[in-house]
């Protein structure tokens, strides 16, 4: 009998922490007012003007893969990423270390090519 009930006991211990463990609770990540996107879906950095790196807030309305592309002033493009996100906002950083100072474009797209936000931004030393 004592040992069942320590085996009771343990078993209840066990199955009351096994919630947190399998489901554990997911931070929820304040977006900075300077990022925030009114629409369902677009583009915002946090700062136009840029060193080596930048914030910027994807925001989709259903999740998707996407394409950013950096235009520069003759607008060629010098880089792309394709990624995955989210439905809602994704906060993602621009690595800008290795850009000539300049003026240039950042623009959204989704996987079938459609553009959902372009904008701005000058990359200073």
């Amino acid at each position: 009998m004592k040992n069942f009930l320590i085996i009771l006991v343990a078993s209840f211990m066990l199955t009351s922490c096994y919630d947190e463990v399998v489901n554990p609770e997911i931070p929820v990540t304040e977006v900075k007012d300077v990022l925030k996107i009114n629409g369902l879906y677009g583009i915002k950095l946090e700062n136009t003007f840029v060193t080596d790196e930048v914030s910027i807030n994807v925001k989709l309305d259903t999740p998707d893969k996407v394409l950013i592309r950096i235009f520069d002033i003759n607008n060629r493009v010098i880089s792309k990423e394709e990624i995955s996100v989210k439905a809602g906002n994704n906060i993602l950083k621009v690595y800008t270390a290795a850009l000539p100072s300049s003026a240039y474009q950042i623009a959204l797209y989704k996987s079938n090519g459609v553009m959902l936000g372009i904008t701005d931004f000058n990359k200073i030393n």
